[in-house]
């Protein structure tokens, strides 16, 4: 069994270390949509961990649809019906509004935070994770969620190598 399908390897639970980083753009120019997509097939294939379900739909997944005025759900539905691919994104552009407001979104993302409450949030979260010297160099939720998944020294990559 890898590493990043068991339940302790991460300080919420398994840790999927195939997922996007968030930081990664679809093709329309949407940051964290392909994290999304990506997750929906794992939950539709039944491999989306339960560390990962919690926030399945909501947080930024659910950030991403309220900016679009769509639901989550009938994304999960665009992505049972057309899989992944070309059929997708075709369907992804007849669905979402015309106008992405991409730009918007994407500060926005990249902004979730830096707040005062969001810096005293990542620095718990840093301490708990024993990674309080990265406090600082973590300026976002986004580097969060790339450290803890080994896009960024520090945390686990180790185990994203043995994985």
């Amino acid at each position: 069994m890898s590493l990043a399908t068991l339940d302790d390897t991460g300080p919420t639970g398994a840790i999927c270390f195939d997922l996007p980083s968030p930081y990664q753009a679809h093709p329309c120019g949407l940051l964290h949509l392909p994290r999304f997509l990506a997750k929906i097939v794992k939950h539709l294939e039944g491999r989306l961990p339960k560390s990962y379900q919690k926030n399945f739909c909501r947080g930024f997944d659910r950030f991403l649809c309220l900016h679009l005025g769509v639901e989550p759900k009938a994304v999960v539905e665009l992505v049972r019906e057309h899989g992944l691919g070309a059929d997708l994104d075709a369907a992804l552009l007849e669905f979402f509004p015309a106008d992405l407001r991409a730009v918007e979104w994407n500060r926005e993302l990249i902004h979730k935070g830096m707040t005062e409450a969001g810096r005293e949030f990542l620095a718990e979260s840093l301490t708990n994770m024993g990674c309080a010297n990265l406090i600082g160099s973590i300026v976002n939720v986004c580097d969060m969620i790339d450290l803890d998944e080994g896009r960024i020294a520090g945390y686990s990559d180790h185990l994203r190598a043995e994985s």
